[in-house]
């Protein structure tokens, strides 16, 4: 039985889906044609063509389709032109190592990520992705640290997960990303040594996306964006329309509340600038509703699709406790705060073992002391914010327009903290 589930996730699927797509939008299409690759078999070496593996679970068929022809305008918008593939793209030559053969999670999630990259283009960056979420993102002076600093965030759950950079990986980034069990990994190109040191993994997938020193200019290119219904209708949407681009864009946090104005008394620090930017940009990748917290350029805790926004700010804060211990712990005995937890449980390790750990986060608050607290939508009321501003965040960035705006802004105010709007809600379901 059990070696029948395993085989479950190792079968490739046949698709029926037909080689080619057209979308009509009254006299204008769009025109697609199916994606698949041609790789030799690893018992026959004979070539083997295959689009897809399966799609978000083993049993559903899949298929990948590239953007190959048409034009569309409706209204004002002008939608993206073919030939403008990133993952829809990718050929036999860009998939340097094809591991396990990619499936649609596979692909979703380095999608997601050159979406998040896309804003951070001016340093070295990394996201590790699971389920189309972040795990960890952050910028650093070098790809190595950002590797590090982006896995460091959440090492557990990067595990299995997408890694995406926007600088060549070197060989000192590859032996640290070997260190780790990831099933993606790709940049705009590997130096000398990186690959070698990669392919050790047999079932790792190596993707090289050429056009990550253009992500910039897909900041302005809309998309269309389906949604399927379960009796088969669609809901067609617009991709979103980025309106911040730089600091210059954020908006005061002010509003009038029966004829009194309310509005921040201090600003944001250099650095404080710089993680409600960074923070803003990842929040596009997260799924709604969300709640993140960063710190220098890196996130600390990450809340993602929760109903209510104070119980995904606590969320927040539950997981970055959670991580913060587990790097302690890595640091100190090469174990997880979970084989920690049931060691202890065993009397295997001492409880002051574990004490210690607890002692040391708690000072810390997590690393959340001094950090940025980025909510995609508004805060309906105080006790959001009041969440972040106990564990000591001293920014805070929101779209704005509660009707209790007032309210989270004299609560900013009272604790010294300064806040930003954006003017843009940033959901992604």
């Amino acid at each position: 039985m059990g070696e029948d589930l395993k085989k479950m996730y190792r079968t490739m699927m046949e698709d029926h889906f037909p080689d080619s797509l057209r979308v009509s939008f009254g006299d204008q299409s769009l025109v697609y044609r199916k994606r698949s690759w041609k790789f030799p078999d690893a018992k026959t070496g004979e070539l083997i063509e295959k689009g897809l593996r399966y799609g978000e679970n083993p049993g559903q068929e899949a298929a990948l389709f590239e953007l190959i022809g048409g034009n569309l305008t409706l209204g004002a918008c002008g939608f993206i032109d073919p030939a403008s593939g990133l993952v829809s793209a990718i050929s036999e030559e860009d998939m340097l190592q094809e591991g396990k053969h990619p499936g649609k999670t596979n692909l979703t999630d380095l999608d997601n990520g050159l979406n998040i990259l896309k804003f951070l283009t001016g340093k070295p960056a990394a996201v590790i992705l699971k389920h189309n979420n972040p795990c960890g993102a952050a910028l650093a002076a070098s790809l190595a640290e950002a590797y590090h600093r982006a896995n460091r965030a959440d090492r557990i759950a990067a595990f299995g997960g997408c890694l995406v950079v926007n600088r060549a990986i070197d060989k000192t980034t590859a032996e640290l990303i070997s260190e780790n069990y990831l099933e993606v990994v790709a940049a705009p190109d590997y130096e000398a040594g990186a690959l070698e040191v990669l392919k050790k993994r047999a079932n790792l997938r190596i993707i090289r996306i050429s056009r990550i020193d253009r992500l910039s200019d897909y900041i302005d290119k809309r998309f269309l964006d389906f949604k399927s219904l379960i009796d088969g209708g669609l809901i067609v949407q617009q991709s979103p329309n980025y309106t911040i681009r730089s600091a210059r864009d954020f908006k005061p946090a002010e509003c009038v509340y029966q004829g009194k104005t309310y509005k921040m008394e201090r600003q944001a620090s250099e650095r404080e600038t710089a993680d409600l930017l960074f923070g803003w940009f990842v929040e596009q990748g997260v799924s709604s509703n969300s709640v993140l917290y960063v710190k220098d350029e890196c996130t600390v805790g990450i809340g993602t699709g929760e109903q209510d926004r104070v119980g995904v700010a606590e969320i927040a804060v539950y997981k970055a406790y959670r991580k913060y211990a587990d790097a302690l712990c890595y640091d100190r005995l090469k174990m997880s705060y979970n084989e920690l937890e049931l060691a202890v449980e065993k009397a295997e390790r001492p409880a002051e073992t574990k004490a210690q750990i607890d002692s040391l986060t708690a000072e810390a608050k997590a690393g959340l002391i001094g950090s940025a607290m980025v909510s995609d939508a508004f805060f309906p009321f105080r006790d959001g914010v009041d969440v972040g501003l106990r564990q000591g965040v001293r920014a805070i960035i929101q779209p704005g327009g509660s009707m209790r705006d007032w309210e989270v802004i004299e609560a900013c105010n009272q604790a010294g903290v300064t806040m930003v709007f954006t003017g843009q809600r940033a959901f992604k379901h």
